[in-house]
């Protein structure tokens, strides 16, 4: 009897699972992020951020994508998050106030006039 409850209990969990994940969505936002502690620093605050399921900075493109549970959070709210990090997230300006905290690597470079 156990034999076949276990296999069974187990299909369950994964159907229920697979369910679950199909509600999720992906945003791409794009950053001003320039490195490695940029790229841990925003995957990590993102990472806390509640509605998150996972997040991937891509350095290359700067573009960060995230899963998220759009019953617990927004794109709006995530780029919120991003912005309130010291990063521009699309359109949206960086807080100055966090940018400015940021070690001088990660800040952006203003382009000579």
């Amino acid at each position: 009897m156990k034999s076949i409850l276990i296999p069974f209990i187990a299909s369950l969990l994964l159907i229920f699972n697979m369910a679950k994940a199909e509600d999720d969505k992906v945003v791409k936002i794009r950053t001003t992020a320039v490195c490695e502690m940029c790229k841990a620093r925003i995957e990590r605050t993102l990472g806390l951020s509640k509605g998150v399921k996972e997040s991937n900075l891509d350095l290359k493109d700067k573009v960060v994508t995230v899963e998220y549970n759009p019953k617990k959070t927004t794109a709006e709210e995530i780029r919120a998050t991003i912005i309130n990090t010291g990063y521009d997230a699309d359109d949206m300006l960086a807080n100055q106030k966090a940018h400015d905290r940021l070690p001088n690597c990660c800040k952006k470079t203003v382009a000579p006039h």
